[in-house]
């Protein structure tokens, strides 16, 4: 099965933000080590821009593959969590590049780990599903890649389910031709019998008048 290019973009994407948040780690400890920064921060210019870009490539590909009927509307709901997560991510990254807001390990650790620590609720993050708690971005794109999989083995299935029942239903309808054909054909072997027996009777009927005739 050719893998699927939302997954392989996600995947992407998810590897360019958890890179940004070790670069933003890095420019930290750069600035309190009073060292320079400036080919960090254009570093990670460039990388928050390619995240955007990726964001917005994941929504296009979600959107063509929902009203396409290439995924089902459950999966779509997966996929489109997924991408408000990785929407939080960004907000927060950017947030923390220009110091604004959360303090640069609570959200560096927000990023990696998928909630705030030392009690600290994150507002920017949604509630995690209880089966994807605890994964990391490979392990819970490997799991959906794993629904997909049954999805299409389901459809698969029901596929050929359809299709057997379609042959049945073609070879029960030749059936039936034949049998209509067997009747027409009995039909009018019965016609000509009848015919036949009809004129024989009519013969022997002409036999007796004139055996009738004679004997006067």
């Amino acid at each position: 099965m050719a893998p699927d290019p939302w997954f392989s973009t996600y995947d992407s994407t998810c590897q360019i933000a958890q890179e940004i948040a070790e670069k933003i780690q890095q420019q930290n400890q750069y600035e309190r080590n009073g060292e320079n920064t400036i080919r960090l921060t254009v570093t990670i210019r460039t990388l928050l821009q390619n995240l955007k870009e990726k964001i917005a490539l994941l929504k296009d590909l979600l959107l063509n593959a929902v009203s396409t009927h290439q995924i089902t509307q459950l999966e779509g709901d997966r996929r489109q969590n997924l991408l408000d997560e990785l929407v939080t991510r960004e907000r927060l990254l950017v947030a923390s590049f220009k110091n604004e807001g959360a303090e640069p390990d609570l959200i560096r650790s927000s990023l990696m780990t998928g909630g705030a620590k030392r009690g600290v609720p994150n507002p920017w993050l949604f509630e995690e599903p209880e089966e994807t708690r605890g994964l990391g971005f490979d392990e819970i794109r490997q799991q959906q890649q794993k629904i997909i999989q049954e999805q299409d083995a389901g459809l698969d299935a029901l596929s050929s389910i359809i299709s057997r029942q379609k042959q049945m239903g073609k070879e029960i309808g030749n059936e039936l031709d034949e049998q209509n054909e067997i009747i027409d054909d009995l039909a009018n072997l019965v016609e000509n019998t009848d015919g036949k027996l009809r004129t024989e009777t009519r013969r022997v009927n002409m036999v007796d008048r004139k055996s009738t005739s004679c004997g006067l």
